[in-house]
């Protein structure tokens, strides 16, 4: 009887949550072109109770004995399978809402909070506190989290912003390419370059940190100095350690080594960087007292046009710099292994570039919007091997209706965006590249949730242009000096998840030099 009245509780409120949000359901509508699964009838709207349910142990079975501890992308799509576009995984008295349809992850999107939450981010936060540090745009939450976002989104997210950016990211595209040339003669082929992913990192760390602390840091360097290499080994250290950190209990922290290695780790992180922004402080002192104007760009930008703590600038920059070493490394790695197995579509690019990049000329960010097929390249990249293959949401504001369905407030939600960007209804052959699904060119074009490797709306990824144009210049010089060829002792590459989508093995590459072509 209880259960009963309870039942019929939660379906009174569905119904009141329906009325409330019909507005909303019609507007939305109007928006999806009548498609939107929202605009359900008021009748048919129910609860999460009949939906198919995961468990703990039959996660860790699958995890554990079948497999899919390195493969969690390759877990969506196996569950999809089994469950469908939405199920419930359940830990004890936790519950989790999974979205695997783009029709189900774009109504949550539409009607996401007003400060967003990405749910239980405790492991990254207890090292802030146990340090006194500062919250960055990945870890703040709330109202604080909105104001952070509108100070750090300056500088960085409007295009006209980005271009400011353009010839750093240039100078350090340029050495990567002579350490191209270099690694090149040194092979005993005269074209091969060693581990690719190792190498991609380096240019990427240079890129970003090139930009966030407006210095060079030595990573495209013969001999990287010692404090950068400590500070990459950190990053890898921590990253390493991160999953099973947060698939164990915490009261392993003092009997396992695994908590101890990951708290070392954001150590060397944030040591290395603190460094580098309370020397960044020093200089803006010394030029104030001096009366100099104070010359510079983000890091400037923050520590003196801005209220921002030393220590919240601290957590800003060092989360800001995780986020876009990986997104900008692997993606690249990714992109030249899909060209190099698919010669035509590496053909069509260079051509693209070859008709708006003459001769010897630098590409600008302005050259990049005349080649769209090089940006279908990298879209096509980031759907077939999305950086961050999963996220959460909390909905903490309002009961909502998805698919469907009632859910109250404090509701959270996993959005499998590696599942939902292999939709074949969406992406016909999805485990086939084809960049040309993207280009505006009459034919029908994907819906646009069933790939967004950046995120949506105001919780999306603060350093999105910033990535994009460093992807884009690199990938369009790397193309118009070399012919990518996979070295044939590789074999044909799958995907791991560690955190973020990384390749099985050592990935080395034969550059073939273009002809009339010089660096």
């Amino acid at each position: 009887m209880a259960g009963r009245l309870a039942l019929r509780s939660a379906e009174a409120t569905a119904l009141r949550v329906f009325f409330r949000s019909t507005t909303a359901s019609l507007d939305l509508r109007r928006s999806a072109g009548g498609n939107a699964s929202a605009s359900v009838p008021c009748g048919s709207i129910r609860t999460e109770a009949d939906l198919p349910e995961i468990t703990l142990p039959t996660m860790l079975f699958r995890l554990i004995f079948k497999g899919y501890y390195n493969r969690m992308h390759e877990l969506q799509l196996y569950e999809k399978q089994l469950y469908g576009p939405m199920y419930k995984i359940r830990d004890g008295n936790v519950q989790k809402i999974a979205l695997n349809s783009a029709e189900l992850l774009e109504e949550l999107m539409r009607k996401d909070d007003k400060f967003p939450c990405r749910a239980d981010m405790t492991i990254w936060t207890e090292y802030r506190d146990m340090n006194g540090l500062g919250y960055g745009p990945i870890t703040e939450e709330g109202e604080k989290w909105y104001k952070l976002r509108s100070v750090l989104n300056k500088r960085m997210l409007h295009p006209k912003d980005t271009v400011k950016y353009e010839n750093v990211v240039n100078e350090v595209v340029t050495d990567f390419i002579k350490r191209i040339c270099h690694l090149r003669k040194m092979s005993s082929t005269g074209d091969l370059v060693l581990n690719m992913s190792n190498e991609l990192y380096r240019f990427s760390l240079e890129g970003i940190s090139s930009i966030l602390f407006e210095t060079r840091i030595g990573c495209l360097e013969d001999k990287i100095p010692v404090e950068t290499q400590n500070f990459i080994d950190a990053i890898a250290q921590m990253l390493t350690y991160i999953m099973a950190v947060s698939l164990l209990p915490k009261w392993t922290h003092n009997y396992l080594p695994f908590w101890r290695r990951y708290i070392s780790g954001w150590d060397g992180i944030f040591r290395f960087a603190c460094k580098l922004i309370d020397r960044k402080v020093e200089d803006i002192h010394m030029r104030l007292e001096k009366g100099q104007e104070v010359s510079g760009e983000y890091l400037s930008y923050l520590l003196s046009n801005t209220n921002m703590s030393k220590k919240d600038v601290y957590g800003s920059i060092a989360e800001l710099l995780l986020a876009g070493v990986d997104t900008t490394s692997n993606t690249m790695m990714w992109a030249l292994y899909l060209l190099s197995e698919d010669p035509k579509a590496q053909d069509t690019l260079y051509q693209e570039i070859m008709n708006v990049i003459k001769r010897d000329k630098i590409p600008t960010a302005e050259d990049i919007n005349s080649m769209p097929y090089l940006k279908a390249v990298i879209k096509e990249t980031l759907r077939m091997y999305p950086v961050v293959t999963m996220n959460a949401r909390l909905l903490s504001e309002n009961d909502v209706i998805i698919g469907g369905r009632f859910f109250p407030k404090k509701t959270t939600f996993i959005m499998h965006h590696y599942a939902i960007s292999h939709d074949e209804t969406i992406f016909p052959e999805p485990r086939v590249f084809k960049p040309e699904r993207w280009l505006r060119d009459g034919r029908e074009r994907p819906r646009p949730f069933g790939s967004i490797p950046f995120g949506f709306g105001v919780r999306g990824c603060v350093g999105k242009r910033i990535a994009e144009l460093e992807m884009h210049l690199a990938l369009a010089r790397i193309i118009k000096l070399f012919e990518v060829k996979l070295d044939p002792k590789v074999e044909e590459v799958k995907a791991l998840s560690r955190i973020v989508l990384v390749a099985d093995r050592t990935v080395s590459f034969h550059f073939l030099e273009r002809k009339n072509m010089t660096t």
